[in-house]
């Protein structure tokens, strides 16, 4: 502990980082996309941006985007490299720290194991102004983590019983467990503005009745064929097809998170995520 306290103390740059969880709890509501197109985004727009790969027994950020991978998190655990030497660079420029795919014991970190992934970001050099955690599906402990972690979690949602059914359940854990109260919602796939809106209000219903909550919605994003097909050119949807619906929609989302206010106590620091990393 006081050696991890140590190197949080000598982080070269305390400046104030806005961390966004991005989750939603089922998979397959396109999560990962989001991440990776808003991230682009907010490049474009002059933030410096580092990606987190938080499904860390199945990554596929680096496979999205068709890039190589000669390291990851895995060899940052096991001490073969810093957390710097694995990073790779994106579209755009953004950053991007990958993590490994079809490793069980990456999904169940030990607490040492936690505790070696806090010392890596402490002694990270790589600067940034924001970092967006793309986080695993599901409601597993270390999804928990990272949302709790982080200072905004955006929740992604689909116009279907089961991605409702799953964003409640985590918004419920994460509420009654985490102390979270405040999330923002992302309507992803939706056939118009006013579907998304409907979608909302859906998810709203259910957690005015059984969760002390607020959300806000921050983002429609429609369905568009387009984003099949820069997934199967491996590119974002940002790049290949910049005037489609989507990644009109997906660059307003951009601009929205510019304007979230960056807390002035200590949540607003680096520091905070990986000591809440640690604490959990």
């Amino acid at each position: 502990m006081i050696d991890q306290a140590s190197g949080l103390r000598k982080m070269q740059d305390p400046q104030h980082i806005k961390v966004i969880a991005v989750s939603g709890g089922k998979g397959g509501v396109g999560k990962t996309n989001i991440s990776l197109n808003t991230a682009i985004s907010l490049a474009k727009l002059g933030k410096r941006v580092l990606v987190l790969d938080a499904d860390l027994g199945l990554a596929n950020v680096d496979v999205m985007l068709g890039l190589r991978v000669q390291r990851n998190l895995s060899h940052v655990l096991s001490g073969e490299c810093e957390l710097d030497d694995i990073i790779i660079q994106g579209p755009a420029g953004i950053n991007i720290i990958p993590a490994t795919s079809g490793t069980q014991s990456m999904v169940d970190l030990t607490p040492a194991e936690h505790a070696g992934l806090i010392r890596a970001f402490s002694d990270m050099q790589t600067k940034f102004d924001i970092l967006i955690v793309d986080t695993a599906a599901g409601i597993s402990d270390m999804v928990l983590s990272f949302c709790r972690a982080s200072q905004d979690v955006l929740l992604v949602v689909c116009d279907e019983p089961t991605s409702i059914t799953d964003c409640y359940a985590l918004m419920k854990l994460l509420s009654r467990d985490h102390g979270l109260f405040k999330f923002k919602v992302v309507a992803n796939m939706v056939r118009s503005a006013k579907e998304g809106q409907q979608l909302y209000a859906k998810l709203s219903k259910v957690t005015d009745r059984f969760l002390d909550v607020t959300l806000e919605l921050v983002a429609v994003i429609p369905f568009d064929e387009n984003i099949r097909k820069s997934v199967r050119k491996q590119q974002a949807i940002v790049e290949a097809f910049p005037d489609s619906p989507a990644a009109v929609s997906l660059k307003s989302l951009a601009q929205n998170i510019i304007s979230w206010p960056v807390p002035q106590q200590a949540s607003g620091h680096l520091e905070f995520f990986i000591e809440q990393l640690l604490e959990h």
